[in-house]
């Protein structure tokens, strides 16, 4: 089976796909089962992918760490920094090429992955580029004769597995901070989505960097990815996606007490209180739940509006979903939503729809395919929704809204954390007092005021409860990847 494959995209970029693993800068033949990637709007296959097994988890894990002791956390902080430079500035070059890639086997619009993926992965390899000589400790006298100084070292060899909403973008998430720290990767991208990841490591051949330092496996997650966290001399584990999944990479990870990142599912509410600019609330409610075909995590896929708003929040809502009921090919011009990733996952948002229906919810717009091929569905709105339903308890992963409202701050409180999730959170309001108090009570790792979906490569990433276990970027995914050692210095020769 040969390596790489010709493809010629449909906005006519041709470039040669890498289908194989690769393992200490070299292109290895997969031992395991080979897979199709799709393009979910088409349903055809774009090309075939080799497999890892658990063989080739140990060879990329013994290149790991070959590279991990003899070379990366031994050559200066810097150094590592400019590498991780040279990545940002090849991503910056390659960004129409590599958001095509992603568009291509995700379904996204090809003018989001440009324009917030690429962009977001470019600034994040920047950021940490930056960070890289800027991890320190500390100096700390605890007696006039004795000193104490705290290192911050490298955990070792860091597996990695990503999601297929954001392919590309949540490699950057993982792999920058996991090299700046002077750690060693071995990555396993979605087998939905594996091409951007795989031709990534083009960009590291480039870059230059040394030989086992970063090392990617294409593969079925319960062979591939079982393996990566089952292995004994794998340091930390960084997952990306559902919450049970993310409960059986925590099992598999206390096989060696690994230290662990899970960044899982939401069930994200938004509330509109009586005093908010419903205009503004109504746009950001939407792209709330609608951006990305409603396959975000943080998706606000909840909502609950004051009682007094409420009919006029569902008339502006509606009309402002018809607007953007742009539905297509994710390289043609003016669509606002793509594909869902796969025939599964179609076939599990349609029986979201039809519980909602079921348990009496209101349909006000969409709650059917669109189209006769590809893995498209309309945007989808259920109105006067209550707390025992289905599509208001569980995580849907798709363009589908569940809106109802409320009467008091402590009952719609109430109603935001009664949920086994806690990744996100929004609230609109002109009061400012309101604002942070019901931004405190809320039990979420990131609150937005009057906006939705804000990330920023500078500030914490992840949830409270069953959304998952630490924080990604910013200073806070710096400490995730690497440990806290303390030096006792005693000054004092007669003691």
């Amino acid at each position: 089976m040969t390596s790489s494959v010709r493809i010629s995209l449909p906005n006519g970029i041709q470039y040669t796909q890498p289908t194989c693993l690769f393992i200490d800068n070299k292109w290895v033949p997969g031992d395991s089962d080979t897979f199709s990637v799709l393009n979910p709007a088409s349903e055809d296959e774009i090309v075939t992918i080799q497999g890892a097994s658990s063989t080739n988890v140990d060879q990329a894990v013994i290149a790991a760490r070959r590279a991990f002791e003899g070379v990366w956390s031994e050559i200066a902080a810097s150094e590592r920094g400019a590498f991780l430079y040279k990545i940002a500035e090849l991503i910056k070059r390659d960004r129409e090429l590599i958001a095509s890639i992603d568009a291509l086997d995700n379904g996204k619009p090809y003018t989001a992955a440009l324009n917030i993926d690429l962009d977001e992965a470019w600034n994040v390899f920047r950021y940490y580029a930056g960070a890289a000589d800027k991890i320190t400790g500390q100096t700390i006298e605890t007696s006039p004769a004795k000193l104490a100084y705290v290192m911050q070292e490298p955990l070792g060899v860091c597996g990695q597995i990503i999601p297929w909403n954001y392919p590309f973008m949540m490699l950057a998430w993982k792999v920058a901070p996991a090299l700046a720290c002077g750690n060693t990767v071995v990555l396993k991208p979605a087998e939905q989505t594996p091409l951007s990841a795989l031709y990534f490591c083009e960009l590291v051949l480039e870059a230059g960097l040394p030989a086992g330092v970063v090392n990617v496996l294409p593969g079925i997650g319960s062979i591939t990815g079982s393996a990566l966290a089952l292995h004994e001399d794998v340091d930390k584990i960084a997952f990306t996606g559902s919450t049970p999944t993310g409960r059986e990479i925590m099992k598999a990870a206390a096989s060696n007490l690994k230290n662990i990142t899970l960044e899982c599912g939401g069930k994200s509410p938004s509330v509109v209180f009586e005093d908010a600019d419903l205009e503004q609330a109504v746009k950001w409610c939407h792209s709330g739940i609608m951006d990305n075909q409603g396959q975000i995590c943080t998706s606000t896929s909840r909502i609950y509006v004051h009682e007094s708003v409420y009919d006029d929040f569902l008339t502006r809502f509606v009309d402002v979903t018809k607007k953007h009921d742009k539905i297509g090919d994710q390289f043609s011009e003016g669509i606002y939503q793509g594909a869902q990733i796969s025939d599964i996952q179609q076939q599990r948002i349609l029986s979201f729809i039809e519980a909602g229906k079921k348990d009496g919810a209101r349909l006000l717009y969409g709650g059917t395919r669109h189209g006769q091929k590809g893995y498209f569905i309309k945007p989808t709105i259920f109105a006067d929704t209550t707390e025992s339903m289905k599509i208001v308890r569980e995580e849907i992963f798709g363009p589908v809204v569940a809106i109802s409202k409320f009467s008091t701050q402590g009952e719609v409180i109430r109603k935001c954390n009664d949920s086994p999730y806690g990744l996100a959170a929004a609230l609109f309001t002109e009061n400012v007092r309101r604002a942070h108090i019901v931004a405190r009570k809320l039990q979420a790792g990131m609150v937005w005021i009057n906006s939705s979906g804000d990330s920023h490569y500078g500030i914490p990433f992840g949830g409270y409860k069953s959304s998952g276990i630490g924080r990604e970027l910013g200073q806070y995914a710096l400490d995730a990847y690497t440990q806290s050692k303390a030096v006792h210095v005693n000054l004092d020769s007669a003691s």
